[in-house]
C-alpha cells in the first residue's frame, strides 16, 4: 500500500497527465449523478403512487334514488 509522499506523487502525475481534461470529466461525472437521482427520485414517485394511489371523494349520483321500507324506488323531489 503507498504511503502518502507515493499518493501525492501519484496524484501529482495524474493531474498533469489528465489536467486539460479535467473539468470536463468532472463535469460530465456531476450531470451523470444528476440524472441518476431524476431516474432514482421518478422510480420512487412511480412506486408510491402504484402502492398507495391518491384518494378520490366519491362521487354523487344527481339523480338518486331512494327505496322505502318495502324496496319500493322513490325519487326525491327537487
Amino acid at each position: 500500500m503507498p504511503g502518502p509522499f507515493e499518493m501525492g506523487v501519484i496524484l501529482l502525475v495524474a493531474l498533469l497527465i489528465f489536467g486539460s481534461r479535467l473539468p470536463s470529466v468532472m463535469r460530465n461525472m456531476g450531470k451523470s449523478v444528476t440524472e441518476f437521482k431524476k431516474g432514482v427520485r421518478s422510480t420512487e414517485d412511480d412506486l408510491k403512487t402504484t402502492i398507495d394511489p391518491p384518494e378520490t371523494p366519491p362521487t354523487q349520483r344527481r339523480d338518486s334514488v331512494q327505496t322505502d321500507s318495502e324496496g319500493n324506488e322513490r325519487y326525491p323531489e327537487e
